[in-house]
């Protein structure tokens, strides 16, 4: 079998990178397109037509699920790319195609990409619906029951990657197309937008508290009001942040839930 297309939709540039790196190395893969969230994945699918389909699950605009959940009824084999542990893997091993977890490893990438070759050879397209409407059902249920992520960010600084874990930071703030990581006492450039970075973090630990900043909840000592009817968020560090208008009764109503307004015009966190 030779040109087979391949779609990668993966929100990081540099899991697609290395995934794109990966397929230009089989011969029997042909053309190879990407997609960085869910609405440009639904719209090369629709218009690539792939065979072979990479997908992440966690990614903006959504969810790989939802992906799946609006193939049309020649679906692409999928390849599942996941942070899943292999305990929650095992939920629906028996009915994906395959799983790659981060960080891909070559060996396990070319066994992955031989199942799949199979697979576009082998399946027609009922059985494949099937497939994957019971795979939908049972990565749902392995999402689940998988234990609290700690994703992690490798950011460059002077020609070295450096490894950030999630339950580091304190704050991010948005600069155009990068983002700045702050993590204990440091800080770093990220080149990812503040929205796609958003979906990784979840909402139990971080609040968006302004168009361009995220912060951690916790990490937050005290609100107070600020001149013009605005609101700072002080940060255990004693830095300032800013509130957005548009954030602010959030904000407040998530933050300062069961809490009293001290006299000094300042909720205590």
């Amino acid at each position: 079998m030779t040109g087979v297309n391949v779609l990668v939709a993966d929100d990081e540039p540099l899991a697609r990178r290395r995934l794109v790196r990966l397929l230009g190395k089989l011969d029997w893969v042909g053309q190879i397109e990407q997609a960085a969230d869910v609405a440009e994945a639904r719209y090369k699918i629709l218009e690539f037509q792939p065979e072979i389909l990479l997908l992440d699950i966690l990614m903006p605009g959504g969810s790989g699920f939802d992906v799946l959940e609006q193939l049309g009824p020649e679906p692409p084999v999928v390849v599942f790319v996941t942070a899943f542990d292999h305990h929650a893997l095992r939920a629906f091993e028996a009915n994906a195609v395959d799983y790659l977890t981060k960080p891909v490893e070559p060996g396990r990438f070319e066994q992955a990409m031989e199942r799949a070759k199979s697979a576009v050879a082998a399946r027609n397209q009922t059985d494949r619906i099937a497939e994957l409407q019971e795979t939908i059902a049972a990565l749902k249920r392995a999402l689940r029951e998988q234990p609290k992520q700690n994703h992690e960010f490798w950011v460059k600084v002077r020609g070295e990657h450096i490894r950030v874990t999630q339950d580091r930071i304190t704050r991010i703030q948005a600069e155009r197309d990068y983002v700045r990581i702050h993590v204990d006492g440091a800080e770093y450039l990220y080149h990812e937008t503040l929205t796609a970075l958003e979906q990784h973090l979840g909402s139990e630990d971080f609040i968006r508290i302004h168009r361009s900043t995220i912060v951690r909840r916790n990490a937050i000592a005290r609100i107070k009001q600020a001149p013009f009817a605005a609101m700072v968020a002080v940060m255990k560090d004693g830095s300032e942040v800013r509130i957005g208008r548009t954030y602010a009764s959030v904000v407040r109503n998530q933050l300062t839930k069961n809490r009293e307004i001290n006299p000094a015009n300042e909720t205590c966190l």
